[in-house]
């Protein structure tokens, strides 16, 4: 079948294009740009790629076209293949078509921690024999890609995005997945240009879990009461999980013990009887919870055992883009993460800290996404950045928001210093990237927070480094 997807360079309609491609299908896709990674991906893959948005794209005419998110209602290309009478459907709509209408539907769901737990759950189950499908939204190190056809009838593991569908279909990606076992990690008010209330949000869960059968499992957090308030309305098997002090009452608990060769040990108990001790290289609270998470929904939800399970957990390592050290240059360390909501931006800070206690811990952080660049959550950003010495705000990445709207980078700065820290409200990556290469010392750690490209930061800020270095050791 020729199948063409309309917003291909994404990264969720990217490895879309990549996992068909896989099945055998001949595949196209249109896009403005195609950049890398993701442009370079499709071209490796085998996908014919045409740029803009153009109505000659259909021809020769697919048999099927999938209209991205991206797109708006009066985009050419979509309308001419939907006013031409051309099939059409969105990106989750085939992925129930063709990938979880006649296989268990492992999906990964909540306002944080997606992504690496989907890609953590896709490798336990891998490195168990269970040989799952997959489609992670971003690129997990275990694999070579970020999708897989998996074993008939085996899971098929999943992201559960909670944004809309496509302009022609307004409900939630996750609604179409057909969860038979899914994890829900965290509920906090997000996408404010889809969801204009929490309670929008909230039920927007809430529908989610509803579609789980009674015979599938729900692993749900137990430390939020938002998740725990949309649980109850589950009809399935629950299984709650978290962090010791984080609920008396979750099924399956952990209680970190220590570093362990740069990852966290904890000790598992599993209704209240200990389960033993298991490793991760991960960091983090956060992570130790996504682990559970992933423990429970692997165990109970596809009969693998726990033995099993948690000697794979400590070969996982990690997804890019999510606490990665993408370079050391001249002992200064340079993560990158892409945190934007206020509660990861504080996870992630604090994980990082807990690897590299020493040194000077400089927070860089672009807000781009609709809610990061709106007021939604100005109050939570100087909390969230309590664990950096320094604090480095770049404008916010959306500014056709309405001033009224936009979030004040300056008001957070100076909430920060008020608290006692050192905050600047920048002019731009340039800035950011001078001052860092002026004061950043060895040992001092850098972490680079955004949900886009971040104006070329992750060259720019490397190369200036270099050039200290070089100019600090030529002879005078």
């Amino acid at each position: 079948m020729h199948i063409h997807l309309i917003g291909v360079c994404g990264t969720g309609m990217g490895s879309l294009a990549g996992l068909l491609k896989a099945a055998g299908h001949d595949v196209s896709g249109s896009d403005t740009a195609f950049y890398p990674p993701m442009g370079d991906a499709l071209r490796r893959w085998g996908i014919r790629l045409v740029e803009g948005w153009k109505p000659e794209h259909l021809d020769p005419r697919p048999d099927l076209v999938v209209v991205g998110n991206v797109c708006r209602a009066q985009n050419p290309e979509a309308r001419a293949a939907i006013d031409g009478g051309v099939r059409y459907t969105s990106f989750p709509g085939l992925v129930e078509e063709l990938f979880v209408s006649h296989r268990p539907g492992f999906v990964v769901a909540g306002t944080h921690g997606k992504t690496t737990t989907t890609a953590l759950v896709s490798w336990l189950l891998q490195a168990t024999g269970k040989s799952p499908g997959f489609l992670v939204g971003g690129i997990p190190k275990n694999f070579d890609e970020s999708f897989a056809l998996g074993a008939e009838g085996a899971p098929f593991v999943i992201e559960g995005d909670e944004y809309d569908s496509a302009f022609f279909e307004k409900s939630p990606k996750f609604w179409r997945y057909r969860p038979y076992a899914a994890i829900v990690t965290s509920i906090e008010h997000d996408h404010i240009d889809i969801y204009p209330t929490m309670d929008a949000y909230r039920a927007a869960f809430a529908g989610f879990v509803e579609r789980i059968p009674p015979e599938g499992l729900l692993v749900a957090y137990a430390g939020d009461s938002e998740v725990r308030a949309v649980a109850a309305k589950a009809t399935s098997r629950m299984r709650t999980y978290g962090l010791a002090g984080d609920a008396d009452d979750a099924v399956w608990s952990g209680a970190p013990v220590s570093l362990a060769g740069g990852g966290l040990a904890m000790d598992l108990f599993i209704g209240g009887t200990s389960a033993g001790r298991f490793h991760t290289p991960l960091t983090g609270a956060h992570n130790l919870r996504n682990a559970i998470a992933a423990l429970a929904l692997v165990t109970e939800g596809a009969d693998v055992p726990l033995r099993d399970a948690t000697r794979a957990l400590a070969e996982f390592q990690g997804v890019r883009r999510r606490q990665e050290l993408i370079a050391t240059v001249d002992g200064v360390r340079i993560y990158d993460d892409f945190a934007h909501h206020p509660t990861a931006v504080d996870e992630t800070l604090r994980g990082i800290r807990q690897r590299h206690p020493d040194g000077t811990l400089f927070a860089v952080f672009e807000p781009r996404s609709a809610t990061a660049s709106r007021k939604t959550h100005e109050a939570e950003y100087p909390r969230a950045f309590r664990s950096a010495d320094v604090t480095l705000l770049a404008p916010v990445g959306r500014p056709e928001i309405p001033e009224i709207e936009r979030l004040d980078t300056r008001h957070i700065a100076e909430q920060i210093r008020t608290a006692g820290g050192e905050a600047v409200a920048t002019g731009g990556v340039d800035e950011i990237v001078q001052t860092l290469s002026a004061r950043a010392k060895r040992g001092d750690t850098i972490v680079l927070m955004s949900n886009g490209a971040f104006g070329g930061i992750y060259e720019k800020l490397p190369a200036a480094l270099v050039e200290r270095a070089l100019a600090s050791r030529s002879p005078r």
